[in-house]
């Protein structure tokens, strides 16, 4: 793996914290708003905020030294838009300062300068990407204080004025090389932790997820050279997400990610509510003018791995603007996966529909009973109806997946899957189910509706 980029970016980012300054009080700004918040029953109430907004001052000390901290202080900073980064700069916090996005900005809370959206082309050679910038520290959240409740911050946008086409992060990284993103928490947010893409050589270690409500590392392609290591906490989507091709509204650009390591990786403790998931997802992108891309994942490793519940390797159109509106044309391609070192102490799946060449699954350790249809590895396409919110009119029912399309799946190496303490293998019929759809008759009295789509294994 070419990790080199990575690992020069945290060789240069311990000196740079220690020549940090801090921004100046006197140039923060104090303004008065409402915030939504739940009171003693769960029920929202609204209250006054008297804060201060702190995104001049921390832009006035970033200019001034190229480093900025923000020390543990008894009231929140808030920003009303996002911090920008320029190239060599850094912003770190305390670990236990708490940074609010102010309710009402739709925006993200720190980007690099330099972003740009490819929503409708190849990302071209030359991009003039913003490089080494070093995000550290801190509790961020856009207030996305209880229930259906976002203080009005319900995407995380480039800018309030003209964003980038599909920019949805907490922390918002595209068109970049050589950053990092180490020991950040992001509670209660509704847009992506962080969302990174068009990025070569990136690190993001440390990632606590708080009652979060998306995904939280969020990589689109172009992508390469990258570690994503110690991610844990509550999220309700996918940990880590790997979408090398995208549901268009949340996708500046598409391509293939490549040479990426996912280490260190837990699902929420047992009994909180949590999606406890991995997604990678490749696809075919066809743009408005016909041109096609190829967005596959190649040479991807997750590794110490514990209490993920579900590996998404399957191809799934886009559910929110309409399946027959965006999809990819086609399952996508995998090269090169290898899931080692996972331990389940509850149910989990690895689900495979995409063209695979080369998917090892070694040293798994299962500690929980084994019900008579377990199997941990399934191959082929899935079926799901989405009833919108429980819709009784099946005309307006929704299929999820892609039943009806084929995938082959060779060079499969399953080895050291074991039930808790077992010296022995699990039979790998045991272990992997190929599936094959059919077309359920009875729909729409029961469902799925199914499909005519298999899983090809090629031993």
């Amino acid at each position: 793996m070419k990790q080199i980029a990575s690992v020069l970016a945290f060789s240069l980012l311990a000196p740079l914290l220690s020549l940090a300054g801090e921004p100046d009080p006197s140039l923060a700004r104090t303004a008065t708003w409402m915030e939504s918040w739940p009171d003693e029953d769960g029920e929202v109430t609204v209250r006054e905020v008297i804060g201060e907004i702190w995104n001049e001052a921390i832009q006035v000390a970033l200019g001034d030294g190229g480093a900025v901290h923000l020390p543990k202080r008894d009231t929140p900073y808030y920003l009303d838009g996002p911090i920008i980064l320029q190239s060599g700069q850094t912003l770190s916090a305390d670990t236990a300062a708490e940074i609010r996005l102010k309710p009402g900005c739709n925006t993200c809370m720190v980007r690099n300068a330099n972003v740009m959206g490819f929503a409708q082309r190849e990302v071209p050679t030359d991009t003039d990407p913003d490089q080494d910038i070093h995000i550290e520290g801190g509790i961020w959240t856009t207030l996305a204080t209880v229930g259906n409740e976002v203080n009005g911050n319900l995407v995380g946008r480039s800018s309030k004025q003209a964003p980038v086409f599909g920019t949805h992060g907490v922390i918002l990284l595209h068109n970049v090389r050589r950053v990092s993103v180490k020991n950040v928490t992001v509670r209660q947010s509704k847009p992506f932790a962080i969302h990174l893409g068009n990025v070569h050589g990136f690190t993001v270690e440390g990632l606590k997820l708080d009652r979060h409500r998306r995904d939280g590392v969020h990589v689109n392609g172009p992508a390469s050279n990258g570690i994503i290591r110690g991610v844990s906490g509550v999220s309700h989507d996918d940990a880590v997400a790997l979408n090398a091709w995208e549901w268009k509204n949340y996708a500046p650009s598409y391509g293939p990610i490549t040479d990426v390591l996912i280490e260190a990786v837990s699902g929420a403790p047992d009994g909180i509510a949590s999606a406890n998931s991995i997604r990678l997802l490749p696809g075919v992108k066809r743009f408005d003018d016909g041109a096609v891309l190829a967005c596959s994942l190649e040479n991807i490793t997750l590794r110490r791995i514990t209490d993920i519940s579900e590996f998404k390797l399957y191809d799934q159109p886009n559910l929110e603007l309409g399946r027959e509106r965006d999809f990819s044309i086609g399952v996508g391609s995998l090269k090169n996966i290898r899931l080692e070192d996972l331990v389940f102490h509850r149910p989990g799946k690895i689900e495979v529909h995409a063209n695979v060449d080369g998917l090892v699954l070694q040293n798994v350790t299962i500690k929980h009973p084994l019900a008579d249809d377990w199997h941990l590895l399934g191959i082929g396409p899935k079926s799901q109806t989405y009833r919108h919110g429980g819709d009784e009119d099946p005309t307006r029912w929704t299929e999820i997946f892609s039943p009806d399309l084929d995938c082959t799946v060779r060079n499969v190496v399953v080895s050291g899957v074991r039930q808790s303490e077992s010296p022995e293998d699990l039979p790998i019929d045991s272990v992997v189910r190929l599936i094959e759809q059919t077309q359920n008759p009875d729909y729409p009295t029961t469902t799925p509706r199914g499909g005519n789509g298999k899983g090809i294994w090629i031993r």
